[in-house]
């Protein structure tokens, strides 16, 4: 049963990963995956408060949100292609600005989720 709510979860997750890539955006720099990533960690950073705190949660629904929504939201394999083809073609500064923000922003990103969480009552 588990395998289902992870799959019914990352339908949901690629999908919205999907819509985000459709949204216009004219740049070089891969600001959509770079976004995707960020609300993907600050969504699991609110998910993990949510549930470490309040305690009660099925872990069922825990994996349709973390494994299911969040793995097929989150772009991990996109961001390391985009990183290389910046590296790969000698944009230097904008691959190395991109890896560090990527990571810096979604860590930040899990912290706040993590302190919005404390604001939901559930």
């Amino acid at each position: 049963m588990s395998f289902i709510f992870v799959a019914l979860g990352g339908a949901l997750g690629s999908m919205a990963r999907y819509a985000v890539s459709l949204i216009p955006v004219k740049t070089a720099f891969p600001v959509l995956t770079l976004l995707t990533n960020i609300a993907g960690a600050v969504l699991i950073g609110f998910i993990v408060g949510v549930t470490g705190v309040r305690g009660g949660v099925s872990n069922n629904t825990i994996l349709f949100w973390k494994t299911g929504v969040c793995g097929g939201f989150t772009t991990f394999s996109t961001f390391s292609l985009e990183a290389f083809h910046l590296i790969d073609n000698k944009q230097y500064a904008a691959g190395g600005i991109y890896v560090v923000l990527s990571c810096a922003c979604c860590i930040a990103g899990i912290l706040c989720g993590k302190k919005l969480s404390a604001l939901v009552k559930i």
